[in-house]
């Protein structure tokens, strides 16, 4: 059994039991938090996608962690012009662990 929920901008494919790393949330770590904007929905029964959403079907699950990914280094420069600039970025993300999927 699976579902493809959105958030932050991003679709994810949650199994019960997986870890998702996902954009960061608002909620504290050990927190629990449901995701209501399901786009699919798949089980033994069959497979069902909503337009866009599904009602009917949550996913909730509780953040591990709050933490922030390697740093990504972006250096630009343009030859024989003496121009460059180098930056860094590091990513905000949450670690959740789905615990269940529920259908009505």
């Amino acid at each position: 059994m699976y579902a493809i929920i959105e958030t932050g901008g991003k679709q994810y494919k949650a199994e019960e039991g997986e870890m998702l790393q996902i954009e960061q949330l608002d909620i504290e770590e050990g927190e629990e938090v449901a995701f209501a904007k399901v786009l699919a929905f798949s089980n033994d029964e069959g497979f069902k996608a909503g337009q866009p959403y599904l009602e009917g079907v949550v996913v909730k699950g509780r953040v591990v962690e709050n933490a922030r990914d390697e740093k990504i280094v972006v250096f630009k420069y343009k030859p024989k012009k003496n121009y460059r600039k180098k930056q860094g970025h590091r990513q905000p993300y949450s670690k959740v662990i789905i615990d269940e999927i529920n259908v009505t």
